[in-house]
């Protein structure tokens, strides 16, 4: 039997009790930084332009509502959606995506604004953005300072097969005068 060159050291060998003191040590750090996290961060936003009054209703669910587009006998799929208060009332609306759940194909995406009802509450739509008839495909859908933006993916003729959009855009809608008025969109681009 040869010996090693170099006598063997305690610390190399680990025992139970370094894997206890680990744990222990790392349980700890653990424990101090949850008590000791910093504040919320901020940041000087730019000033709005409209000043909104603070929202405290719950945003329309658009899984209770009636959309007033035909899928035959499949169902209707919301896709996206997002919220906020778009009329200055204080009360938030939903921005909703939404298709037919077709088994193959992309279906034609629609855009509809969602709102509560003043006498009962129940979520109903008052807006439609984007019709199944435009053929736009919405990749990307925010409301921000009382305006709704969405970038989508269309066709630059009617011979661009159904697969292929080649047109890419971003459109935004401000309510004015009691409706939703359309920017043209930006920059429209090929895909």
């Amino acid at each position: 039997m040869q010996h090693p060159a170099v006598p063997e050291l305690a610390h190399t060998t680990t025992r139970p009790v370094h894997w206890l003191a680990t744990a222990t040590a790392v349980y700890g750090v653990i424990a101090l930084t949850s008590v000791l996290h910093p504040g919320s961060a901020t940041a000087a936003q730019p000033e709005a332009r409209t000043k909104a009054a603070p929202v405290t209703a719950a945003p329309p669910d658009p899984a209770k509502v009636h959309f007033p587009l035909d899928c035959g006998p499949t169902k209707v799929l919301v896709v996206k959606r997002a919220t906020g208060d778009l009329d200055g009332d204080g009360r938030p609306e939903t921005v909703a995506v939404v298709h037919c759940d077709a088994g193959m194909g992309t279906p034609p995406d629609s855009v509809y604004v969602l709102t509560r009802a003043a006498d009962s509450g129940e979520p109903r739509v008052v807006a439609t953005l984007v019709g199944p008839k435009e053929r736009l495909t919405v990749t990307a859908i925010a409301v921000r300072d009382a305006s709704v933006t969405a970038t989508t993916l269309g066709y630059s003729s009617s011979d661009v097969p159904s697969c292929c959009p080649d047109v890419k855009a971003s459109t935004e809608w401000q309510w004015r005068g009691g409706a939703f008025v359309r920017s043209a969109p930006s920059e429209a681009r090929t895909v």
